[in-house]
C-alpha cells in the first residue's frame, strides 16, 4: 500500500518555519514526507534536513519522495523524544528549526492491517512502531477494569469509559477481543442508542485512547517539548501541530514554562529567582486550519498549530 498523507497546515507550518537556506532542520514525524518536502525545496545544497519517524513504511516513502532535493538528507528510525541522542549521534550541537505533526498518518489510519481504525476490521495493533511489544490486543485484553476505565476517560475523554470497560472486560471472559470489528461492536453495544446519534463515531475517543496508551503519546510529547527547544540555536523555531486538546495542553504548557520560566511566589515584588526566558511565542494563539484547507481536507478539522522561537542569548 502507498504510503499517503495530505500534510495539515503545510503552508502556515513552512511560513513559520522561517527556513535559512543553509540551516538544519528536523522533522521528528516524518510521515510521507509532506512538511519534509517543504522544508527540502528551501534548502540550499549545504542545508541539513533530518527526518525522524518509528514507522519503517514512513522512512522508506520519505526516502523516495526527497530524493530529488539538493539538501544533505539523514533519515533516523526512532522516537522523536529521543532528539538530543539523536543530534549527538550525528555530531550536530544545534538546530534552525523542528516541526511535529502529532496526527496518526493517512496510510496508518487506511492501512486495515495496521488497527488503528474503526472504520475497518483488522487485528487489534495500533503500534507506530512494530518493534514495540506492547499492542492494543494486550490494552483490552489484559488490562484490569479499572485501568481501562481510566485510559479511556483521561486519553479518550469518554464520558461512557466506565461502562464501555465494564462491558469489555465481560466480552473478553467469553473469548478473547482479537480485532477493531469486535471491539467496535462492544463500544456500540456499551454506550447508549441516545448517545450514539449524537457528534462522532462512538468509537474514535476509545480508539484515541487506546492508540496513546499503546505509542506513550503524550508521554513523550512531554519529554520532547522542552527537549526541542533545548536544541534551538539562537532564532531557531519549533512548530507543533496537535489533534486533540490533551496534546495541545501539553505543547501550551511546556512553551508557558519556557516563556515565564521565574519561580518566584506571585506575592515577590520581584523577581529573586534569576530565571529567565529563552524562548519567545511566534503565534500568542494555536493557528487553525483555513476554510479552504477544511474543506478538501476534514481531518485537519482538530489541528492546532503553536510555534515558538528561541530568543538571542
Amino acid at each position: 500500500m502507498e504510503f499517503k498523507h495530505t500534510s495539515v497546515l503545510f503552508s502556515e507550518t513552512i511560513k513559520n518555519l522561517n527556513i535559512s537556506p543553509e540551516g538544519t532542520y528536523v522533522d521528528g514525524t516524518l510521515g510521507g514526507g509532506g512538511h519534509a518536502s517543504g522544508i527540502c525545496e528551501r534548502l540550499g545544497e549545504n542545508g541539513i534536513f533530518i527526518g525522524i519517524d518509528r514507522d519503517e513504511d514512513a522512512i522508506n516513502a520519505a526516502q523516495e519522495r526527497l530524493k530529488g532535493h539538493s539538501c544533505s538528507k539523514i533519515y533516523v528510525r526512532d522516537n522523536y523524544s529521543n532528539i538530543k541522542s539523536i543530534l549527538e549521534e550525528q555530531g550536530i550541537s544545534e538546530i534552525q528549526g523542528a516541526v511535529l505533526d502529532l496526527g496518526v498518518s493517512s496510510f496508518q489510519l487506511d492501512n486495515s492491517e495496521r488497527g488503528f481504525s474503526y472504520m475497518q476490521d483488522a487485528p487489534l495493533d495500533m503500534r507506530m512502531s512494530r518493534d514495540d511489544s506492547l499492542t492494543a490486543d494486550i490494552v483490552v485484553n489484559e488490562y484490569e477494569q479499572k485501568e481501562l476505565t481510566e485510559l479511556i476517560k483521561k486519553y479518550g475523554e469518554e464520558r461512557w469509559a466506565s461502562r464501555i470497560s465494564e462491558f469489555i472486560v465481560k466480552e473478553r471472559k467469553k473469548q478473547r477481543i482479537r480485532t477493531t470489528g469486535e471491539l467496535v461492536n462492544v463500544i456500540k453495544a456499551a454506550i447508549p442508542a441516545s448517545a450514539r446519534r449524537e457528534g462522532p463515531h462512538p468509537a474514535k475517543r476509545t480508539f484515541q485512547a487506546i492508540r496513546i496508551e499503546v505509542n506513550d503519546e503524550l508521554g513523550q510529547l512531554e519529554r520532547a517539548a522542552s527537549e526541542f527547544i533545548d536544541v534551538l540555536g539562537e532564532g531557531g523555531r519549533l512548530c507543533i501541530i496537535t489533534f486533540h486538546s490533551l496534546e495541545d495542553r501539553i505543547v501550551k504548557e511546556a512553551f508557558q514554562r519556557r516563556v515565564n520560566p521565574c519561580t518566584c511566589p506571585k506575592e515577590f515584588p520581584i523577581c529573586t529567582c534569576g530565571k529567565k526566558p529563552d524562548v519567545k511565542k511566534i503565534s500568542g494563539k494555536p493557528i487553525l486550519p483555513s476554510p479552504q484547507e477544511l474543506e478538501m481536507n476534514p481531518r485537519a478539522r482538530s489541528a492546532k498549530l503553536r510555534v515558538i522561537e528561541k530568543k538571542l542569548r
